[in-house]
């Protein structure tokens, strides 16, 4: 089941007005994404771990998201310094370790870490409904925004679904394996699923229309900046500006 664990905090960046968030860590994640040194993603991976220790966030729970994202940049160190021509600067048996590989590594490394930090402490620590909401206020079309905020209110029925038609298919005695009655019977079991999303469609629309739904979402919350959304959004505008300076200013190496 999707979770909000860090939606539920206190701190000043839980209360910033969640459009200056999107904006900002949009902005920020792209000045990060296009730096070709080493100094900038360095920089901003400071400035990242500042952002996530200003939310109080559980780090435990921030490093656990980390470990996903690096085990999939542990195969790049794997490929990369091996596999990228250029300088070497030492051999592995019967390979060359390239330092551009190992360079090229290192920045995807850092700015990876750079950017998931930066939305953990941004946008994971609103609610998925005020980004919704957020989002339709920044000019998301309607139907995108009603499109995330009902998906993600119904994933998690999809979820019981598919759970109640596997615990069905274990009942009688299902095995899964790698023979062609394992295919056929778990192609079965995502067609019942889509029949069933579909049914569950129809009696939620209907419903919806039966309870005045006239196409518009209503949002309890209002959005107002106020004079600390435009104090840290000034701050991390001035640091992204920063982060550029040092990146295309000729003093980042």
């Amino acid at each position: 089941m999707i979770t909000e664990p860090f939606a539920g905090g206190d701190s000043q960046l839980h209360r910033l007005d969640p459009r200056a968030k999107i904006l900002l860590v949009a902005v920020y994640s792209t000045v990060v994404s296009l730096c070709t040194s080493m100094v900038t993603p360095a920089a901003a991976l400071v400035v990242s771990v500042f952002l996530v220790l200003q939310a109080r966030l559980d780090l435990l729970k921030v490093g656990r998201r980390l470990l996903v994202v690096n085990g999939l940049i542990f195969f790049f160190w794997l490929a990369l310094p091996l596999t990228f021509s250029g300088e070497p600067l030492f051999r592995l048996g019967p390979w060359d370790v390239s330092r551009q590989g190992v360079l090229l590594s290192a920045r995807i490394t850092l700015k990876s870490n750079a950017i998931v930090l930066a939305f953990i402490a941004l946008v994971a620590t609103s609610s998925m409904v005020s980004i919704g909401h957020a989002l339709h206020k920044l000019g998301l079309p309607d139907k995108l925004a009603h499109l995330l905020l009902l998906t993600y209110r119904y994933v998690f029925v999809l979820e019981q679904e598919y759970a109640r038609l596997w615990r069905a298919a274990r009942v009688r005695a299902f095995h899964p394996g790698s023979n062609l009655l394992t295919y056929r019977t778990l192609a079965y079991l995502l067609g019942m699923l889509l029949v069933r999303a579909c049914a569950r469609g129809e009696r939620v629309h209907q419903a919806m229309v039966c309870r005045g739904f006239e196409g518009r979402f209503v949002s309890l919350k209002e959005f107002s900046f106020v004079s600390a959304d435009w104090c840290w959004s000034a701050g991390l505008v001035f640091i992204t500006i920063v982060l550029a300076v040092l990146e295309w200013g000729g003093i980042a190496w």
